[in-house]
Protein backbone atom coordinates (compact mmCIF):
# COMPACT_ATOMS: atom_id res chain seq x y z
CA UNK A 1 0.00 0.00 0.00
CA UNK A 2 2.89 2.35 0.76
CA UNK A 3 4.04 2.27 -2.84
CA UNK A 4 0.64 3.50 -4.05
CA UNK A 5 0.78 6.44 -1.64
CA UNK A 6 4.23 7.33 -2.93
CA UNK A 7 3.03 7.11 -6.53
CA UNK A 8 0.04 9.35 -5.74
CA UNK A 9 2.24 11.98 -4.10
CA UNK A 10 4.69 11.91 -7.00
CA UNK A 11 1.87 12.26 -9.54
CA UNK A 12 0.38 15.18 -7.64
CA UNK A 13 3.74 16.91 -7.37
CA UNK A 14 4.38 16.61 -11.09
CA UNK A 15 0.90 17.85 -11.97
CA UNK A 16 1.24 20.85 -9.65
CA UNK A 17 4.66 21.71 -11.04
CA UNK A 18 3.24 21.77 -14.57
CA UNK A 19 -0.13 23.42 -13.90
CA UNK A 20 0.69 25.92 -11.11
CA UNK A 21 1.93 28.61 -13.53
CA UNK A 22 -1.43 28.47 -15.33
CA UNK A 23 -3.28 29.43 -12.16
CA UNK A 24 -1.10 32.41 -11.26
CA UNK A 25 -1.55 36.05 -12.14
CA UNK A 26 1.66 37.25 -13.69
CA UNK A 27 2.84 40.52 -12.22
CA UNK A 28 4.55 43.03 -14.41
CA UNK A 29 8.06 44.20 -13.53
CA UNK A 30 8.13 46.36 -10.45
CA UNK A 31 5.14 44.66 -8.86
CA UNK A 32 2.40 46.26 -11.02
CA UNK A 33 -0.08 44.16 -12.95
CA UNK A 34 -0.06 44.13 -16.75
CA UNK A 35 -2.02 47.13 -18.10
CA UNK A 36 -1.37 49.51 -15.19
CA UNK A 37 0.97 51.64 -17.33
CA UNK A 38 -1.68 52.01 -20.05
CA UNK A 39 -4.35 53.08 -17.54
CA UNK A 40 -2.02 55.69 -16.03
CA UNK A 41 -1.06 56.98 -19.47
CA UNK A 42 -4.67 57.65 -20.49
CA UNK A 43 -5.47 59.30 -17.13
CA UNK A 44 -2.48 61.66 -17.45
CA UNK A 45 -3.52 62.41 -21.04
CA UNK A 46 -6.99 63.57 -19.82
CA UNK A 47 -5.31 65.75 -17.17
CA UNK A 48 -3.03 67.29 -19.79
CA UNK A 49 -6.01 68.14 -22.00
CA UNK A 50 -7.72 69.89 -19.09
CA UNK A 51 -4.60 71.98 -18.33
CA UNK A 52 -4.09 72.99 -21.94
CA UNK A 53 -7.77 74.02 -22.23
CA UNK A 54 -7.49 76.10 -19.03
CA UNK A 55 -4.42 77.90 -20.45
CA UNK A 56 -6.26 78.56 -23.69
CA UNK A 57 -3.86 76.51 -25.80
CA UNK A 58 -6.73 74.56 -27.38
CA UNK A 59 -10.35 75.57 -27.96
CA UNK A 60 -13.29 74.16 -26.04
CA UNK A 61 -14.45 72.00 -28.98
CA UNK A 62 -11.01 70.47 -29.55
CA UNK A 63 -10.62 69.89 -25.81
CA UNK A 64 -13.95 68.11 -25.56
CA UNK A 65 -13.17 65.95 -28.57
CA UNK A 66 -9.73 65.00 -27.17
CA UNK A 67 -11.22 64.21 -23.74
CA UNK A 68 -13.85 61.99 -25.37
CA UNK A 69 -11.25 60.03 -27.34
CA UNK A 70 -8.94 59.63 -24.33
CA UNK A 71 -11.87 58.49 -22.18
CA UNK A 72 -12.85 55.96 -24.82
CA UNK A 73 -9.31 54.51 -24.84
CA UNK A 74 -9.25 54.46 -21.03
CA UNK A 75 -12.46 52.37 -20.98
CA UNK A 76 -10.98 49.91 -23.50
CA UNK A 77 -7.77 49.64 -21.46
CA UNK A 78 -9.73 48.87 -18.30
CA UNK A 79 -11.74 46.18 -20.10
CA UNK A 80 -8.56 44.49 -21.32
CA UNK A 81 -6.74 44.66 -17.98
CA UNK A 82 -6.09 41.24 -16.23
CA UNK A 83 -7.61 40.24 -12.95
CA UNK A 84 -6.42 41.83 -9.80
CA UNK A 85 -5.32 40.09 -6.62
CA UNK A 86 -8.89 39.23 -5.68
CA UNK A 87 -9.04 36.66 -8.53
CA UNK A 88 -12.44 37.84 -9.76
CA UNK A 89 -11.54 37.87 -13.47
CA UNK A 90 -13.40 35.08 -15.38
CA UNK A 91 -10.37 33.91 -17.38
CA UNK A 92 -8.45 33.35 -14.16
CA UNK A 93 -11.30 31.31 -12.73
CA UNK A 94 -11.40 29.18 -15.87
CA UNK A 95 -7.65 28.50 -15.69
CA UNK A 96 -7.86 27.50 -12.06
CA UNK A 97 -10.82 25.22 -12.74
CA UNK A 98 -8.94 23.57 -15.58
CA UNK A 99 -5.90 23.09 -13.32
CA UNK A 100 -7.99 21.42 -10.60
CA UNK A 101 -9.67 19.16 -13.15
CA UNK A 102 -6.34 18.12 -14.69
CA UNK A 103 -4.74 17.43 -11.31
CA UNK A 104 -7.58 15.12 -10.34
CA UNK A 105 -7.97 13.40 -13.72
CA UNK A 106 -4.30 12.50 -14.38
CA UNK A 107 -4.04 9.90 -11.58
CA UNK A 108 -7.59 8.62 -12.23
CA UNK A 109 -6.91 8.04 -15.92
CA UNK A 110 -3.52 6.46 -15.14
CA UNK A 111 -5.06 4.02 -12.67
CA UNK A 112 -7.82 3.16 -15.13
CA UNK A 113 -5.35 2.39 -17.91
CA UNK A 114 -3.21 0.27 -15.60
CA UNK A 115 -6.24 -1.68 -14.45
CA UNK A 116 -7.26 -2.33 -18.06
CA UNK A 117 -3.91 -3.13 -19.63
CA UNK A 118 -1.51 -3.81 -16.75
CA UNK A 119 -1.14 -6.83 -14.51
CA UNK A 120 -2.04 -5.72 -10.99
CA UNK A 121 -2.90 -9.30 -10.02
CA UNK A 122 0.69 -10.55 -10.51
CA UNK A 123 2.95 -10.81 -7.48
CA UNK A 124 5.93 -8.52 -7.19
CA UNK A 125 9.09 -9.59 -9.04
CA UNK A 126 12.02 -7.67 -7.54
CA UNK A 127 15.00 -7.20 -9.85
CA UNK A 128 17.39 -8.82 -7.39
CA UNK A 129 15.27 -11.98 -7.22
CA UNK A 130 15.10 -12.23 -10.99
CA UNK A 131 18.85 -11.80 -11.37
CA UNK A 132 19.66 -14.41 -8.76
CA UNK A 133 17.58 -17.24 -10.27
CA UNK A 134 19.36 -20.58 -9.93
CA UNK A 135 20.93 -21.23 -13.38
CA UNK A 136 19.97 -24.91 -13.07
CA UNK A 137 16.31 -23.84 -13.10
CA UNK A 138 16.65 -22.04 -16.43
CA UNK A 139 15.62 -23.61 -19.73
CA UNK A 140 18.30 -23.96 -22.39
CA UNK A 141 16.77 -21.09 -24.38
CA UNK A 142 16.75 -18.86 -21.26
CA UNK A 143 20.35 -19.75 -20.51
CA UNK A 144 21.40 -18.90 -24.07
CA UNK A 145 19.51 -15.61 -23.85
CA UNK A 146 21.27 -14.73 -20.61
CA UNK A 147 24.70 -15.52 -22.07
CA UNK A 148 23.93 -13.59 -25.28
CA UNK A 149 22.80 -10.56 -23.26
CA UNK A 150 26.03 -10.72 -21.24
CA UNK A 151 28.14 -10.92 -24.41
CA UNK A 152 26.25 -8.03 -25.98
CA UNK A 153 27.42 -5.92 -23.04
CA UNK A 154 30.87 -7.55 -22.85
CA UNK A 155 31.88 -8.58 -26.39
CA UNK A 156 35.50 -9.14 -25.36
CA UNK A 157 34.66 -11.91 -22.88
CA UNK A 158 36.45 -14.81 -24.56
CA UNK A 159 35.38 -17.32 -21.92
CA UNK A 160 31.77 -16.37 -22.53
CA UNK A 161 32.07 -17.06 -26.26
CA UNK A 162 33.80 -20.38 -25.53
CA UNK A 163 30.95 -21.33 -23.18
CA UNK A 164 28.26 -20.32 -25.67
CA UNK A 165 29.66 -22.19 -28.69
CA UNK A 166 28.89 -25.80 -27.61
CA UNK A 167 25.42 -24.70 -26.48
CA UNK A 168 24.79 -23.42 -29.98
CA UNK A 169 25.84 -26.85 -31.29
CA UNK A 170 23.29 -28.54 -29.02
CA UNK A 171 20.61 -26.26 -30.47
CA UNK A 172 21.63 -27.14 -34.04
CA UNK A 173 23.04 -23.65 -34.68
CA UNK A 174 26.32 -24.87 -36.13
CA UNK A 175 27.24 -21.70 -38.00
CA UNK A 176 26.67 -19.61 -34.88
CA UNK A 177 28.81 -22.10 -32.95
CA UNK A 178 31.63 -21.75 -35.49
CA UNK A 179 31.45 -17.96 -35.20
CA UNK A 180 31.49 -18.16 -31.39
CA UNK A 181 34.55 -20.43 -31.48
CA UNK A 182 36.19 -17.94 -33.84
CA UNK A 183 35.61 -15.14 -31.34
CA UNK A 184 37.04 -17.25 -28.54
CA UNK A 185 40.11 -18.04 -30.64
CA UNK A 186 40.76 -14.38 -31.40
CA UNK A 187 40.29 -13.31 -27.77
CA UNK A 188 41.88 -16.21 -25.90
CA UNK A 189 44.40 -17.42 -28.44
CA UNK A 190 44.60 -20.67 -30.44
CA UNK A 191 44.85 -24.01 -28.70
CA UNK A 192 44.47 -27.42 -30.35
CA UNK A 193 41.14 -27.95 -28.58
CA UNK A 194 39.67 -24.61 -29.66
CA UNK A 195 40.90 -25.07 -33.22
CA UNK A 196 39.45 -28.53 -33.68
CA UNK A 197 36.20 -27.53 -31.98
CA UNK A 198 35.81 -24.71 -34.47
CA UNK A 199 36.65 -27.10 -37.32
CA UNK A 200 33.97 -29.53 -36.13
CA UNK A 201 31.37 -26.73 -36.01
CA UNK A 202 32.35 -25.71 -39.54
CA UNK A 203 31.94 -29.30 -40.74
CA UNK A 204 28.49 -29.52 -39.18
CA UNK A 205 27.55 -26.16 -40.69
CA UNK A 206 28.69 -27.47 -44.08
CA UNK A 207 26.49 -30.59 -43.88
CA UNK A 208 29.48 -32.87 -43.25
CA UNK A 209 31.86 -31.34 -45.78
CA UNK A 210 35.33 -30.41 -44.50
CA UNK A 211 35.79 -26.91 -45.90
CA UNK A 212 39.09 -25.15 -46.57
CA UNK A 213 38.67 -23.10 -43.39
CA UNK A 214 38.04 -26.23 -41.34
CA UNK A 215 41.09 -27.95 -42.85
CA UNK A 216 43.30 -25.01 -41.97
CA UNK A 217 42.16 -25.19 -38.34
CA UNK A 218 42.71 -28.98 -38.29
CA UNK A 219 46.22 -28.70 -39.72
CA UNK A 220 47.13 -26.02 -37.16
CA UNK A 221 45.79 -28.17 -34.32
CA UNK A 222 47.73 -31.23 -35.51
CA UNK A 223 50.91 -29.18 -35.77
CA UNK A 224 50.55 -28.49 -32.04
CA UNK A 225 49.09 -31.87 -30.97
CA UNK A 226 49.85 -34.60 -33.55
CA UNK A 227 48.09 -37.32 -31.54
CA UNK A 228 44.80 -35.48 -31.08
CA UNK A 229 42.14 -38.03 -32.07
CA UNK A 230 39.40 -35.61 -33.17
CA UNK A 231 41.79 -33.65 -35.39
CA UNK A 232 43.11 -36.91 -36.93
CA UNK A 233 39.55 -38.06 -37.65
CA UNK A 234 38.65 -34.90 -39.54
CA UNK A 235 41.99 -34.92 -41.38
CA UNK A 236 41.21 -38.47 -42.61
CA UNK A 237 37.66 -37.39 -43.53
CA UNK A 238 39.07 -34.49 -45.58
CA UNK A 239 41.38 -36.90 -47.40
CA UNK A 240 38.42 -39.12 -48.23
CA UNK A 241 36.44 -36.19 -49.55
CA UNK A 242 39.39 -35.17 -51.71
CA UNK A 243 39.29 -38.58 -53.38
CA UNK A 244 42.37 -39.96 -51.62
CA UNK A 245 40.61 -43.13 -50.53
CA UNK A 246 43.77 -45.11 -49.82
CA UNK A 247 45.30 -42.34 -47.74
CA UNK A 248 42.02 -41.91 -45.87
CA UNK A 249 41.77 -45.63 -45.21
CA UNK A 250 45.31 -45.73 -43.82
CA UNK A 251 44.61 -42.70 -41.60
CA UNK A 252 41.37 -44.19 -40.24
CA UNK A 253 43.03 -47.56 -39.65
CA UNK A 254 45.90 -45.94 -37.72
CA UNK A 255 43.40 -44.00 -35.63
CA UNK A 256 41.43 -47.17 -34.83
CA UNK A 257 44.59 -49.01 -33.76
CA UNK A 258 45.57 -46.24 -31.36
CA UNK A 259 42.11 -45.90 -29.81
CA UNK A 260 41.07 -47.30 -26.45
CA UNK A 261 38.53 -50.09 -26.69
CA UNK A 262 35.83 -47.93 -25.07
CA UNK A 263 36.56 -44.74 -27.01
CA UNK A 264 33.15 -43.20 -27.85
CA UNK A 265 34.28 -42.18 -31.33
CA UNK A 266 35.68 -45.59 -32.32
CA UNK A 267 32.39 -46.80 -33.96
CA UNK A 268 32.49 -43.80 -36.29
CA UNK A 269 36.04 -44.63 -37.36
CA UNK A 270 35.09 -48.26 -38.02
CA UNK A 271 32.09 -47.11 -40.03
CA UNK A 272 34.33 -44.98 -42.25
CA UNK A 273 36.68 -47.93 -42.77
CA UNK A 274 33.73 -50.16 -43.70
CA UNK A 275 32.48 -47.53 -46.17
CA UNK A 276 35.90 -47.28 -47.78
CA UNK A 277 36.16 -51.06 -47.99
CA UNK A 278 32.66 -51.28 -49.50
CA UNK A 279 31.40 -53.51 -46.68
CA UNK A 280 29.25 -50.98 -44.82
CA UNK A 281 25.81 -52.26 -43.86
CA UNK A 282 24.61 -49.01 -42.36
CA UNK A 283 26.02 -45.67 -41.39
CA UNK A 284 26.85 -44.81 -37.80
CA UNK A 285 27.72 -41.20 -38.55
CA UNK A 286 27.25 -38.43 -36.05
CA UNK A 287 23.46 -37.91 -35.71
CA UNK A 288 23.94 -34.14 -35.99
CA UNK A 289 25.71 -34.52 -39.34
CA UNK A 290 23.07 -36.96 -40.57
CA UNK A 291 20.26 -34.61 -39.55
CA UNK A 292 21.86 -31.73 -41.44
CA UNK A 293 22.36 -33.83 -44.56
CA UNK A 294 18.73 -34.94 -44.51
CA UNK A 295 17.64 -31.34 -43.99
CA UNK A 296 19.67 -30.30 -47.04
CA UNK A 297 18.11 -33.10 -49.09
CA UNK A 298 14.62 -32.00 -48.07
CA UNK A 299 15.32 -28.38 -49.03
CA UNK A 300 16.65 -29.37 -52.43
CA UNK A 301 13.74 -31.72 -53.09
CA UNK A 302 11.24 -28.99 -52.19
CA UNK A 303 12.67 -26.13 -54.19
CA UNK A 304 15.54 -27.08 -56.47
CA UNK A 305 18.89 -25.55 -55.59
CA UNK A 306 22.18 -24.36 -57.04
CA UNK A 307 25.12 -26.45 -58.20
CA UNK A 308 27.02 -25.93 -54.93
CA UNK A 309 24.13 -27.28 -52.83
CA UNK A 310 23.62 -30.34 -55.02
CA UNK A 311 27.34 -31.10 -55.06
CA UNK A 312 27.40 -30.82 -51.28
CA UNK A 313 24.52 -33.30 -50.96
CA UNK A 314 26.14 -35.84 -53.28
CA UNK A 315 29.48 -35.51 -51.49
CA UNK A 316 27.85 -35.76 -48.05
CA UNK A 317 26.03 -39.00 -48.89
CA UNK A 318 29.20 -40.43 -50.36
CA UNK A 319 31.21 -39.48 -47.28
CA UNK A 320 28.57 -41.09 -45.03
CA UNK A 321 28.96 -44.30 -47.01
CA UNK A 322 25.41 -44.13 -48.39
CA UNK A 323 26.31 -44.72 -52.01
CA UNK A 324 22.78 -45.49 -53.15
CA UNK A 325 21.52 -42.15 -51.87
CA UNK A 326 24.57 -40.41 -53.34
CA UNK A 327 23.79 -41.90 -56.75
CA UNK A 328 20.12 -40.89 -56.49
CA UNK A 329 21.12 -37.36 -55.48
CA UNK A 330 23.51 -37.24 -58.45
CA UNK A 331 20.71 -38.19 -60.83
CA UNK A 332 18.35 -35.58 -59.33
CA UNK A 333 21.06 -32.93 -59.56
CA UNK A 334 21.65 -33.65 -63.22
CA UNK A 335 17.93 -33.30 -63.95
CA UNK A 336 17.66 -30.02 -62.02
CA UNK A 337 20.83 -28.55 -63.56
CA UNK A 338 20.40 -29.89 -67.10
CA UNK A 339 20.61 -26.37 -68.58
CA UNK A 340 23.91 -25.55 -66.82
CA UNK A 341 26.91 -27.16 -68.63
CA UNK A 342 29.39 -26.02 -65.99
CA UNK A 343 27.32 -27.59 -63.20
CA UNK A 344 26.99 -30.84 -65.17
CA UNK A 345 30.76 -30.97 -65.66
CA UNK A 346 31.26 -30.49 -61.93
CA UNK A 347 28.82 -33.30 -61.16
CA UNK A 348 30.67 -35.57 -63.58
CA UNK A 349 33.93 -34.90 -61.75
CA UNK A 350 32.23 -35.67 -58.46
CA UNK A 351 30.82 -38.94 -59.79
CA UNK A 352 34.27 -40.00 -60.95
CA UNK A 353 35.84 -38.98 -57.63
CA UNK A 354 33.53 -41.24 -55.63
CA UNK A 355 33.06 -43.89 -58.33
CA UNK A 356 29.31 -43.31 -58.41
CA UNK A 357 27.01 -44.94 -60.92
CA UNK A 358 24.01 -42.74 -61.70
CA UNK A 359 20.55 -44.23 -61.04
CA UNK A 360 18.14 -43.60 -63.93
Amino acid sequence: MTIWIVFALMTGAVALAVLWPLARVRAAPGGSAPGDEDLGFYRSQIDDIAREAARGLIGPAEAESARTEAARRLIRARAAAPAGPDGSEPALRRRRAASAFAISMIPLVSLGLYGAFGSPHLPAQPLEARLTVDPTQLSLADAVGRIEAHLARNPDDGRGWELLAPVYLRLGRAQDAASAYGRALSLLGPTPERLVDQAEALVLAGDGVVSAEARKAIDTALAQAPDMAKARYYRALAMEQDGDREGARAAFAALARSAAADAPWLPMVRARLAALDGTATGSTADPAIRAMVESLAARLAAGGGDAESWARLVRSYAVLGEREKAAEALASARRELAADPAALARLGTLATEFALTERR
